[in-house]
């Protein structure tokens, strides 16, 4: 007796198909499963049995083998064990209904429960893309699945319900599509609640407005933080095919809810700064996202960053520049998209104090250099933008004055998204921090006063090539956020100024 029945793969973020071959055949009674299945693929036989011994079936006493094709291609995790068992049950001839344009993925547990599986975004949508009709997922994940138009989601609790369709006893109806709702930003932490810190918050607004790097120096309490974690409360709304793109990673993280299936806001990640390389950038015997990939289409925010250890560091530099990590492992090559806004908070030694206009700082000088050599020039060249948080005022902290909310901020952010939506029409680029060196001065016009300074901030501070492109794409920020098409002295102006930090700190100057 031979079944074929259609399941679905998972490597990193890319899905693909498999199907479940099975023949049970006379012979010495014996399970075999083959494919290259690893570990957890290959315990799917006691599972199997179990279940159907709970829906009062005998598994069968003979020679049963089933191929996991492509036999060349790695089969791991338990999101085969539903396939498996419906090929088993039709080659005995337990189920009448057709299985053709049919696919099935889940966990099986003992007693027959179909389990939450991790991933099924991807794979629903390739299932989509290959023609499926009808895809059979456990009931936790439904909700998941039925984000993707143009297929049907039957979400499935027990190994029981399976059957009883399959025999058009009890049929299972189809999940409803899942209407993705609007943002809410009620919950967020606002900038109203930072007194003072207007400089701050100013250049903050320019790195959502244009998806800039940002990092924040200053002395302990002086708010770099409580800054920082209201950035998603200006940040522009996703698009229908970033949340997308966001939502895979998290789903095939195991970080989706039932109640939330789809990431409607954009990410905000801010791992501890004990961090290993793996947890930030990815790794793993199958490689799984780190926090860099998690933060795609958002914010990764590294608190104390001087703490992060520095190799760990040096791993986000060509990330930054690529929006991608290549993650290569013997069993194969992932990669993940990580299109993010860096944002770091460090104090600019280890009492903190450094520079300050009224304490002083009482670190050795050969501390202070050692604190700030574990930023890298190259990494600091990353940023686009050198927030200075000054220490807050007495009369801020005690004034009765309302500070202005994240929903007007939120409003100049997506003025300047949809100029910049409309330059890049068409082109890939989403902002201006993506603008690629072929189109910058296309995309970066400036007049004969903002050219000649420009000339002369490029000579008096020695600026790398990276350094000037950086400077240009926040001038054109600035110039989007004051409606001008054409960059002018004051935007080049204001943008140079984002870059003096390092001359202060890390040169020693003051």
């Amino acid at each position: 007796m031979f079944a074929k029945v259609s399941s679905l793969g998972l490597f990193g973020l890319n899905a693909f198909q498999v199907d479940v071959e099975i023949d049970i055949s006379r012979g010495n009674p014996q399970f075999d499963i083959v494919g290259l299945p690893d570990t957890v693929v290959r315990e799917s036989r006691e599972r199997i049995r179990s279940a159907l011994r709970s829906c009062n079936i005998n598994f069968p006493v003979a020679q049963v083998m089933v191929n996991l094709a492509p036999a060349d291609t790695k089969k791991s995790g338990s999101v085969h064990d539903m396939a498996i068992f419906m090929a088993v049950v039709k080659a005995m001839r337990m189920i009448n209904g057709e299985l053709d344009g049919c696919s099935f993925i889940g966990e099986i547990s003992l007693n027959g429960d179909i389990r939450r599986i991790n991933g099924v975004l991807p794979m629903v949508m390739l299932a989509r893309e290959m023609g499926v009709k009808a895809v059979f997922v456990p009931y936790d994940n439904a909700s998941e699945a039925s984000v993707i138009d143009g297929i049907e989601i039957y979400g499935v609790k027990n190994a029981e319900q399976l059957i009883m369709h399959f025999r058009d006893e009890e049929k299972l109806s189809p999940f409803p599509h899942y209407d993705i709702p609007e943002a809410a930003y009620n919950e967020v932490l606002d900038f109203a609640d930072v007194r003072g810190q207007q400089s701050a918050k100013k250049a903050l607004e320019i790195a959502a407005a244009g998806g800039h790097n940002a990092l924040l120096i200053g002395s302990p309490g002086s708010g770099k933080s409580m800054l920082a974690k209201r950035m998603p409360s200006i940040l522009p709304p996703l698009t229908f095919e970033e949340a997308l793109e966001t939502t895979k990673i998290h789903s095939i993280s195991g970080l989706l809810s039932e109640d939330m299936p789809i990431i409607t806001k954009r990410p905000f990640r801010s791992p501890h700064h004990t961090i290993s390389s793996a947890g930030l950038a990815g790794g793993g015997t199958i490689p799984h996202p780190g926090e860099v990939s998690l933060a795609h289409n958002g914010v990764l925010f590294l608190d104390e960053l001087a703490e992060f250890d520095r190799k760990t560091l040096e791993i986000l530099r060509q990330p930054l520049e690529d929006r991608k990590v290549t993650i290569a492992r013997a069993s194969g090559t992932v990669t993940y998209p990580c299109t993010i806004m860096l944002i770091g908070a460090m104090n600019p030694c280890p009492c903190g104090y450094f520079g300050h206009p009224k304490r002083k700082c009482i670190c050795p000088p050969n501390k202070v250099a050692g604190y700030l050599s574990k930023i890298s020039g190259p990494l600091l060249d990353r940023f686009d933008l050198h927030i200075e948080v000054a220490p807050v005022e007495f009369e801020d902290l005690s004034s009765k004055a309302k500070e202005e909310p994240s929903s007007a901020i939120r409003e100049r952010v997506i003025a300047a998204r949809k100029i910049q939506e409309e330059r890049f029409r068409d082109t890939g680029i989403t902002c201006n921090a993506l603008i690629t060196p072929d189109k910058l001065q296309e995309m970066c016009p400036m007049d004969d006063s903002a050219e000649k300074l420009m000339k002369n901030v490029f000579d008096r501070l020695g600026l790398s090539a990276r350094a000037y492109d950086r400077i240009l794409k926040v001038a054109r920020t600035i110039a989007d956020i004051d409606g001008c098409e054409v960059i002018k002295k004051q935007h080049v102006a204001a943008a140079a100024q984002f870059r003096s930090l390092d001359r202060k700190y890390w040169t020693g100057q003051k």
